[in-house]
């Protein structure tokens, strides 16, 4: 058992199988894990506070086969939280929420490397409180590249009256997300993203894409609009990533985006570097804005372009004003073969 202190007292943890190998690469055993996220469990809880939270497991080490935990797994402990979730499909779930850091402790145990929060609190899941953005270099950029247009969306973002906070994504890339009042839905909020993303791109065309099919982003650095969706999540600030050299998704300072080495951040060094220098978004939730301006341009890009939507994901139900899901290669050997 591990005695893990929290808000209602301490609780009692369970490690079972502690000596299991979750990283073969490093030798780094689940009590490793569990214990990382014990040492980072502050921020990490005020990050993911009160967020439905997609857990996913390695049951077999990062070596094996992931999988994702949508639903509050059977056996949870009665003082684990959930909160209730609609999917794009229509359908409900309860999902588990970290309230406090024997959550994050008992889902380490089960195995859960990335811990996945929506960007909604318990208290109102069908309006989000954060705006992501994922800056996913493409084959041919790297970090570097990724930091480069990080700056640019500062930029925009902060023409948008946000204030973006930046951390590295475990592996090439950045995510920036930016606290909003809870007063927009998912649509709203891709939109607000879709806007912000092309008006970084039509500042850096030659570096930055939102084209959302791989035939066309070339070698420049993808702006993830879907992360924006309903049930698109991406790992939490502190995450250990399912990856051979355990890397986390590390909280950075804008000055820190284009200095870093992604890969200096890991299971095993990141706690020093918390302890030495604090968490770098700790009054992150004190900087909230609004979509007001992001969705202005969003209309004047319907008006301009005549159809600002862009597509979803595959498994998504089709959308309302959204253009046709077919990789552009195929349409063009479609429309020829028709013509």
């Amino acid at each position: 058992m591990v005695q893990v202190p929290g808000p209602e007292g301490a609780r009692e943890v369970r490690l079972t199988s502690p000596d299991k190998v979750a990283f073969p690469k490093l030798g780094i055993t689940k009590r490793e894990v569990v214990e990382y996220y014990l040492a980072v469990a502050e921020p990490m809880t005020r990050a993911c506070r009160d967020r439905p939270t997609n857990l996913k497991r390695f049951n077999d080490g990062v070596d094996g086969e992931p999988f994702f935990v949508k639903r509050v797994p059977k056996g949870a402990p009665d003082w684990v939280r959930t909160c209730t979730v609609t999917f794009p499909s229509g359908r409900t779930a309860q999902s588990v929420a970290i309230t406090e850091p024997a959550t994050i402790a008992w889902a380490a145990n089960l195995n859960t490397l990335d811990f996945h929060p929506w960007p909604v609190r318990c208290a109102d899941t069908d309006h989000p409180d954060e705006l992501r953005i994922d800056l996913d270099p493409q084959p041919g950029t790297d970090f570097a590249d990724a930091a480069a247009v990080a700056a640019v969306l500062r930029e925009v973002l902060d023409e948008a009256g946000l204030t973006g906070w930046p951390k590295t994504s475990g592996g090439r890339g950045l995510h920036v997300f930016a606290p909003v009042r809870p007063e927009w839905d998912f649509v709203e909020i891709r939109h607000a993203v879709i806007a912000i993303a092309r008006r970084v791109c039509r500042r850096i065309p030659e570096r930055a894409t939102v084209d959302w099919w791989k035939e066309e982003r070339g070698e420049r650095v993808f702006l993830d609009f879907n992360q924006a969706a309903r049930d698109r999540t991406i790992a939490s600030a502190w995450s250990v990533r399912g990856l051979p050299d355990a890397t986390v998704s590390m909280p950075l300072s804008w000055d820190a985006v284009g200095e870093v080495d992604p890969a200096e951040f890991t299971l095993r060094t990141v706690p020093e570097l918390l302890a030495r220098h604090g968490d770098p978004h700790v009054d992150a939730d004190d900087h909230r804005g609004g979509c007001e301006t992001a969705l202005r341009w969003y209309a004047e890009d319907e008006a301009e372009l005549g159809v600002a939507e862009m597509p979803y994901p595959p498994e998504y139900p089709k959308m309302p004003g959204e253009p046709m899901r077919v990789q552009p290669s195929r349409a063009r050997s479609a429309k020829g073969a028709g013509g």
